[in-house]
């Protein structure tokens, strides 16, 4: 510990002792439109970038699939945001587990894209083709981009000049009466831009309800999903850029039988401005306003009828928060930035429950709001092949207003009254790393972290069900923190040739879990009546998931063709005690050992040709590990074939031997599956 210490305050000392002389700095290649240039310090952690190219090029245009490149990169649940409950949606990283929150952080523009009630990721409001770039750091650590990067932080930068053209249109049709469309300009004007886009998808769906196990209650699952975002940047002196972002987005699913649909709105606003001169800052302000919707239904034992009961009619949600951060110029080699951030959501639910003859006969509301503030550092240090890097920030969260609200609909009669008391605490997480390159082609790295995670108003306050399973809320849980450690290495031997591989190891402390304690028929805590089939679980916070593993990615690029591939392996554990001591040394749910993607492709001009072979290993469904989910492997496929100069042909195929991908089990043994064989022809033009 002496050590650690005495290493950390060297390099601090090393960082601030330099003088700020900004003709010691190399040339920078700044693009417009992003904020502050890339760290330094980030050749310790273990990044994977996706650019531009290879985010058009993909078989469901849809985010999910385009992050999917990653290994271990993954939702909580298979099925993506055409047929999913989009409270399934979370994101994480190395096997840490999941619920419908994220514990990896997912930014855009700077701004935190967690649902502010929920913690889910909207996948409907990124349109593919107003993304420039994408990079994913596996591993939690200082928070450098605010609190909540337990297991990683995905960074989305919106497309400007450099990643789009002029005008832009793209119009599909696919299997299942499915239509896809987008469309986006770009105007420039001196040292400024604006970009305008909309996107429009819908289709009929499939029947998420696997073959074998229909009945006359299922039916296809449509959906229909709509997004539009507009964007300036303008140099507002020689030195000084802003940049401002308003979108906007409708998501509507249906889960596959009567009385499943929901419906996601949402709006965002955002204004940044980045000073690019001998002191490098960023001011950033954002709101975020959103709305959902949905039903859950129960289904007979024949699926014969589906029954109303529940009807989520609205949850309104608000997040508002800043970021500003202070990047002085000093000596080459040295690179120290600091600042602070604030985020407030808060949101509630509103719901119709316990139908008796088709009718609603109760109401519940419930919800919250949560404070986050917090101050950071970040500072590196490169002197010849060795470089050091030592990050940090302090915390004070702080939980007010929750509260459960239950009457009767006839008469108003209260049945329920929750206060839940204010709570607050305060968070010290830092990550230090070296990279150390021995030769020009052979790089090794290695770092140690410390992050956290306040839960959310969802987990907090809100129960729930999924079909005739129901989760109980728990107003008491305490906020998640993560330890972990991981080194690798980077080899280059070639011209286009680099291969990176990384050994992990993560605790989770006071995981939060849905953690099972009875089952249907019968009456219970914070839930009401389960039927029979069903299953009674209450979000516990569990004494911690042990997740062990490696991740190894490749890419190969010569000359029009390129190959890459991802493989993500863990060993993820539970340590539990008390009441969910039954889940000691389980495997967390939905979390598969082994993940790998890998693509072949070549491009020339604007043809293009690609397929992705993806593989799943098993996972279970439950905490419990009873319910078991089949491994999958699915290939697809992109083509795009000129026309004219601005003008092609473009042909993307799903999962083209249409594999079964289970995507959830119910406690009565029903198997749901994500999306089958999807086929689509189009056009594209760039002009």
């Amino acid at each position: 510990m002496i050590r650690a210490t005495h290493l950390s305050g060297t390099l601090l000392l090393a960082v601030l002792v330099a003088p700020p002389v900004a003709a010691q700095q190399g040339e920078e290649v700044v693009v417009r439109g992003r904020g502050l240039v890339p760290r330094p310090g980030d050749k310790a952690a273990s990044i994977v970038s996706i650019d531009a190219r290879r985010i058009a090029e993909n078989a469901s245009n849809r985010l999910e699939s385009v992050l999917a490149d990653v290994a271990g990169l993954q939702q909580f649940r298979r099925a993506d945001s055409r047929s999913a409950n989009p409270t399934s949606q979370g994101i994480s990283l190395r096997g840490i587990g999941g619920n419908a929150s994220s514990r990896a952080l997912l930014i855009l523009d700077g701004v935190p894209q967690a649902d502010p009630f929920g913690g889910w990721v909207p996948f409907p409001a990124y349109a593919t083709d107003r993304i420039g770039a994408i990079r994913v750091t596996r591993g939690g650590g200082s928070g450098y981009f605010g609190p909540g990067a337990l297991a990683g932080t995905v960074e989305i930068e919106s497309a400007g000049p450099a990643d789009q053209p002029a005008l832009a249109a793209d119009l599909a049709y696919g299997s299942r009466n499915s239509l896809d469309g987008s469309a986006s300009a770009l105007l420039e004007r001196g040292a400024g831009f604006a970009t305008l886009s909309a996107a429009y998808a819908r289709g009929d769906g499939f029947i998420p309800t696997v073959a074998g196990q229909r009945g006359p209650a299922d039916r296809p699952a449509a959906y229909e999903q709509f997004s539009a975002a507009a964007r300036t940047v303008v140099t507002i002196a020689p030195a000084t850029e802003l940049q401002a972002n308003v979108s906007g987005f409708t998501d509507t699913r249906e889960r596959g039988t009567a009385f499943t649909r929901n419906r996601s709105e949402g709006a965002d606003a955002s204004v940044r401005l980045v000073g690019r001169g001998a002191l490098g800052w960023s001011a950033l302000a954002y709101l975020q306003t959103r709305t959902f919707a949905s039903q859950f239904a129960s289904v007979d034992v024949a699926r014969r009828t589906a029954t109303q009961t529940l009807d989520q009619y609205n949850t309104p949600a608000t997040g508002v928060g800043g970021r500003l951060e202070i990047a002085p110029r000093l000596a080459t080699g040295r690179d120290l930035r600091f600042g602070a951030d604030v985020r407030r959501v808060d949101g509630r639910t509103q719901e119709n429950y316990t139908y008796v003859a088709g009718l609603p006969t109760r109401r519940r509301v419930a919800g919250g709001a949560a404070l986050t503030y917090g101050m950071f550092g970040d500072a590196s240090l490169t002197e010849g092949a060795l470089t050091l890097t030592l990050g940090g920030r302090v915390d004070r969260w702080r939980l007010t207003d929750g509260r459960l609200r239950e009457n009767t609909l006839a008469t108003g009669a209260v049945l329920t009254t929750s206060d839940f008391a204010d709570r607050s605490g305060t968070e010290w997480t830092g990550r230090a790393g070296a990279a150390w390159t021995l030769a020009a082609p052979l790089t090794l790295r290695a770092s140690a972290y410390r992050g956290w995670r306040l839960p959310t108003l969802n987990e907090l306050y809100r129960p729930f069900r999924v079909g005739p399973d129901a989760v109980a809320a728990n107003g008491a849980l305490a906020p998640e923190r993560l330890t972990g450690i991981d080194g690798g290495v980077t080899l280059a031997p070639a011209g286009g040739v680099t291969v990176t591989g990384t050994l992990f190891w993560n605790r989770l402390d006071n995981a939060i879990a849905n953690v099972t304690a009875g089952s249907g028929p019968g009456t219970f805590p914070g839930v009401g009546f389960v039927a029979a089939g069903g299953t009674y679980r209450v979000r516990q916070n569990l004494a911690a998931i042990r997740s062990t593993g490696f991740e190894l990615d490749a890419r190969w690029d010569r000359g029009p063709w390129f190959a890459q591939a991802s493989w993500s392996h863990v060993d993820p554990h539970v340590r539990a005690t008390g009441p969910a001591a039954a889940l000691d040394d389980l495997r967390p749910a939905q979390t598969p050992r082994d993940l790998v993607s890998t693509a072949l492709g070549w491009r020339r001009d604007s043809a293009a040709l690609s397929a992705t072979l993806r593989h799943g290993a098993a996972q279970f469904e439950d905490d419990q590990n009873t319910r078991r989910l089949a491994p999958a492997t699915t290939l697809d496929g992109y083509a795009a074939l000129p026309l004219t100069r601005r003008l092609a042909i473009e042909a993307r195929a799903e999962n083209v031997f249409d594999a079964r991908v289970e995507a959830g089990i119910s406690g009565a043994g029903i198997v749901e599956r994500a999306t089958p064989r999807t086929l689509w022809l189009g056009l594209r033009l760039r002009s």
